[in-house]
């Protein structure tokens, strides 16, 4: 099991980056608060990671705190959710927030994140309420993101690229772009595009 990677990141393209540790590339994927957290390219970053192992695949995950990985792991240990849908769900919404949501019974909240219908909301609830009756908000602050966004080095259009994180972390094409298109993206980053468009999705 890789539990934790300690390296050069190299790339950073939404959800997937890669770190460069000892020689040896390993492509991670990660949900955007963590992306909002990483150094700029070419420096030295830690990931908390999990790896998936399947008959057909092998994911490597990794989050920039353990207690991102924690909700990680708890998450794809309910039924009908699996790696994909967990750091959907991280990328959309904060693990304390996300907390907060199952402790309230807050399913209206829950359903407006990628991926999860109303009957996966109802069993999120359920099947979290217990595993999450003892989180303490503030355990992600020993990895809180700097007050200013760090910039990403880009090559293509920061809409565009916005647009493919999107697509990528289960939103549908028609609805990522209509999400993009209700920023305003001028002089944004693709992260700050993605990150406002996350946002916009959540408490509208």
């Amino acid at each position: 099991m890789i539990g934790r990677l300690k390296g050069i990141l190299l790339t950073k393209q939404p959800p997937t980056l890669l770190l460069d540790v000892n020689g040896v590339g390993y492509e991670v994927d990660a949900p955007m608060s963590t992306f909002y957290q990483l150094p700029d390219i070419n420096q030295e970053v830690i990931l908390h990671t999990h790896l998936v192992v399947r008959e057909d695949v092998q994911q490597l995950c990794g989050f920039a705190t353990e207690a991102e990985r924690s909700m990680f792991r708890s998450l794809i240990k309910i039924n009908g959710v699996g790696p994909k849908l967990a750091l959907s769900i991280l990328s959309a919404i904060s693990a304390d927030d996300f907390a907060r949501c199952i402790q309230n019974n807050d399913t209206t909240t829950l359903v407006r994140l990628p991926g999860v219908g109303k009957k996966t909301a109802e069993r999120l609830v359920i099947e979290m309420r217990d595993k999450l009756k003892d989180w303490q908000t503030g355990l992600l602050e020993q990895g809180k993101a700097p007050a200013g966004m760090i910039e990403i080095e880009h090559k293509a259009d920061p809409v565009e690229e916005a647009v493919s994180a999107l697509i990528a972390l289960g939103y549908k094409p028609p609805q990522a772009s209509r999400m993009v298109t209700q920023i305003d993206s001028h002089d944004l980053s693709s992260e700050e595009i993605i990150r406002d468009a996350l946002k916009a999705s959540i408490i509208k």
